[in-house]
């Protein structure tokens, strides 16, 4: 495989990245600056091929399971919220499910995921609050989408993102997380640190898998 063609970071834009591994179904390449690691453009699937796989999901608002997946976001979260906000679920899906968790809760919720709830109309509002699971690592130009979701946010409101975030000091080739086509970019505390800064906002970690920022209330 060549090695070109991979050197601008799509969350940076900066164009110090490095080939950082090679399997035999595509390349990773790591940026110094922002520290992502990502799939070039020439592996991505095809918009077809990306909602087959997201098709052949079996996540059901029903499976105890999959609530208690979703829990690991939602219970952190419902300590930063205030009773009656209103909160977008972006990404959600072909099963809606955090959002009717936190229904269940007494919050009122939107949902948006450009394959299953293509509704361009929740996106002319703002949110006191976004959650975003398992999503952020499949977006197709991380950049552009998180200045979207910061844009849906009001001042002083959170955006909660559950991704799997790399350890760099565990062994990248056997991370299991990488091996799903879709999943074409990956995250790091560094990484979201790095965003944080960037863009004026706070960031805690809870666990291995969710950070949660807050967008810091105009002066």
């Amino acid at each position: 495989m060549s090695n070109d063609g991979g050197g601008q970071c799509p969350l940076c834009h900066q164009q110090q990245s490095r080939l950082y591994f090679e399997d035999r179904q595509r390349q990773y390449w790591a940026c110094p600056v922002c520290a992502l690691i990502y799939v070039p453009v020439y592996f991505h699937l095809s918009p077809v091929e990306e909602r087959q796989r997201y098709d052949s999901h079996q996540n059901s608002a029903s499976d105890p399971n999959y609530r208690s997946f979703l829990n690991r976001l939602m219970s952190p979260l419902l300590t930063y919220l205030r009773p009656g906000q209103q909160g977008l679920d972006f990404g959600c899906g072909p099963g809606p499910t955090l959002s009717l968790m936190l229904q269940e809760r007494g919050f009122s919720m939107s949902v948006y995921d450009p394959f299953y709830a293509n509704n361009l109309l929740v996106l002319q509002r703002c949110y006191d609050f976004i959650t975003c699971t398992e999503a952020i690592e499949h977006f197709s130009r991380p950049d552009t989408e998180w200045r979207r979701l910061l844009s849906l946010l009001n001042d002083g409101g959170c955006l909660a993102i559950m991704t799997q975030l790399v350890d760099p000091l565990a062994d990248f080739s056997g991370w299991y997380y990488k091996n799903d086509p879709t999943h074409i970019h990956f995250f790091s505390r560094q990484t979201f640190e790095w965003m944080a800064l960037r863009d004026s906002l706070s960031v805690e970690f809870h666990g291995e898998s969710v950070a949660i920022f807050k967008k810091r209330p105009e002066a």
